[in-house]
């Protein structure tokens, strides 16, 4: 299934992920490439909220764009299976080896508007991130390191301490506070269909 039809699949989880998920459809079908940086207005990213295998941690990075503990995920740079670009976009920022999806479906929608910022000695013009999230579980007992170009931190928080670590306001209340909330939704899904 094509990211256009998984999105068209997709069931919001409130206003926010309803409109974003009407802009992005949009977007898709004006035929603009939005799967590369090329496009310097708005281009596709790949986010994970990942949790332990109790689900009562999460992963969280200090990122040094943002001078901030947040959500681990990056760029899709091409490829068009944002669900492999979660995974692997985790491994690379935390070196955590075991790391699955606990469901292949869109976990959540964002669109996340990114300040102007100087990346690699380069300026980088303010612009949009179309973000797709998934819900991911990893091996708390591996070893994580950062990755200095982009994390100056790794660390495993409990779902509340993570909210608390965040720097920023917005992504706190509108994004971060829904993943939990979203999660313990999905948890007693699953719990039910076992």
């Amino acid at each position: 299934m094509d990211l256009r039809e998984q999105l068209l699949a997709y069931k919001p989880w409130n206003e926010q992920e309803e409109r974003d998920r009407e802009l992005i459809l949009k977007l898709i079908e004006s035929g603009e490439e939005l799967y590369t940086r090329d496009n310097e207005a708005a281009h596709f990213t790949a986010s994970a909220w990942v949790v332990d295998q109790s689900h009562t941690k999460v992963l969280m990075a200090y990122h040094n764009i943002y001078h901030s503990w947040a959500w681990l995920g990056g760029h899709a740079d091409g490829d068009h299976d944002l669900l492999h670009v979660a995974l692997k976009e985790v491994q690379e920022e935390s070196s955590v080896k075991h790391v699955h999806a606990l469901s292949n479906d869109i976990y959540s929608l964002e669109i996340l508007t990114v300040d102007g910022h100087v990346k690699r000695g380069k300026y980088v013009s303010s612009h949009l991130h179309l973000n797709v999230t998934y819900l991911l579980e990893a091996d708390s007992t591996d070893s994580i390191h950062n990755k200095p170009d982009e994390n100056s931190g790794v660390a495993w928080f409990d779902k509340e301490k993570a909210l608390r670590k965040c720097s920023e306001p917005w992504m706190i209340e509108h994004v971060y506070r829904k993943l939990n909330d979203k999660m313990e939704s999905f948890l007693e899904a699953s719990d039910h269909e076992i």
